[in-house]
């Protein structure tokens, strides 16, 4: 639904005030412990955060895609692992149900998805297939009424809590690439399913990625999403959808991590005036509001497109590669402004220049991206639409 400005308004300001005063204080609590604390999980449960992107009709709030990115970009004002905590149920866990599922799927999940009592996560990328998804192995083979799979997923977020994966699995083992592809539903207490130890990481402490293993797990062939061989065109639709989500996010903590720089610019002295009115530093902190702009323009733009029932493909991938290198380049500005302030654990600064690496490589790499962009530009080039 498109949600009127004051009841969006409301809704915005209550996530601020959430990442305000229950994220930001225990960021570096959450970076050290490496879980963020159940007390919070259940507020982000009663704030709606996990069903953002449900349907109303199934318990969610059934965002519009730009009001769902405004919150998003509230969201990545701190930590990225408290966005991360309901992402999935958010985005790439439950979309193909909510684009794709048959009415009895999306009765049967939905609710609880939305509800924040079940965790869904996305299991796409094996260890020999990511970028090149058409290229997985997992295998989905049909036995009778149900599929029996056999592969293992890699980096799968979420995947230590998940209750549902939705999982792309080769169905035809004789058709190569993308087209013997399918989709399902896979409940986490199926027998076979079994979830590997959350990964040490770069950054990100707090959200967990792990190794899913399907070994001969029988699963409902009423649990298919979509129909046979239909598994890329419903991923490739999910993940337009979560680039900007994921854009949005980016920008979230590039505005943060503006504020951060020219607060410490402000008041850090040095050759007897604030670093701030030292042109260098005022060179930085312009570069990082103007790219950090350019990404908001860009992220409500092609919101607003998809809103209006374009298809928003370029558009999503190339917000999405320019917000994350954008993300990267302030987050490498702001430890710059900081100076040896910036390396220190204490600042937190390390910590987001850590955390925010990831958005250049998730949802599709930034050379992925420009292989769709430019993908696209062929493609509407071809139809004489360019």
């Amino acid at each position: 639904m498109a949600f009127d400005a004051e009841i969006r308004q409301a809704l915005i300001e209550q996530v601020r005030r959430f990442v305000t005063e229950r994220c930001i204080p225990i960021e570096a609590k959450v970076g050290e412990e490496d879980e963020v604390p159940q007390d919070v999980v259940d507020e982000m449960k009663s704030l709606g955060l996990f069903g953002l992107a449900v349907p109303e009709e199934y318990g969610g709030l059934g965002l519009d895609m730009e009001t769902e990115c405004l919150v998003a970009l509230e969201l990545g004002r701190t930590s990225p692992a408290f966005r991360s905590v309901a992402g999935t149920n958010i985005g790439i866990g439950s979309q193909a149900l909510v684009l794709f599922g048959t009415e009895a799927q999306k009765e049967k999940w939905l609710p609880g998805i939305a509800s924040g009592d079940l965790i869904a996560s996305f299991a796409l990328t094996e260890p020999g297939a990511g970028s090149d998804a058409g290229g997985l192995k997992t295998k989905a083979v049909r036995d009778g009424d149900h599929y029996v799979l056999n592969g293992t997923k890699r980096y799968i977020t979420n995947a230590n809590k998940a209750n549902l994966f939705t999982v792309m699995a080769r169905t035809d083992q004789d058709e190569p690439g993308a087209k013997g592809v399918s989709s399902f539903v896979v409940e986490r207490d199926t027998p076979g399913v079994s979830v590997g130890v959350p990964e040490k990481k770069m950054g990100q402490q707090g959200a967990h990625v792990c190794d899913v293993i399907f070994d001969d797990a029988r699963v409902p062939a009423k649990n298919m999403i979509g129909k046979e061989g239909e598994g890329f065109k419903v991923a490739m639709s999910v993940l337009d959808k979560g680039r900007l989500h994921i854009s949005a996010v980016a920008t979230g903590a590039s505005e943060r991590l503006i504020k951060e720089m020219v607060g410490y610019a402000m008041e850090r002295e040095q050759f007897g005036k604030p670093i701030a009115q030292h042109q260098m530093i005022q060179a930085m902190m312009a570069d990082s509001q103007a790219e950090a702009y350019a990404a908001r323009c860009m992220i409500l733009d092609a919101a607003r497109r998809r809103d209006a029932g374009e298809s928003i493909t370029m558009l999503a991938s190339s917000t999405k590669l320019f917000a994350t290198e954008a993300c990267g380049r302030i987050a490498d500005r702001a430890v710059q402004v900081f100076g040896g302030a910036g390396y220190i654990t204490d600042y937190g600064i390390e910590r987001f220049y850590r955390d925010v690496r990831l958005f250049r490589l998730y949802e599709g790499t930034s050379q992925i991206q420009q292989i769709v962009i430019a993908r696209e530009l062929m493609k509407a080039a071809n139809a004489g639409e360019l």
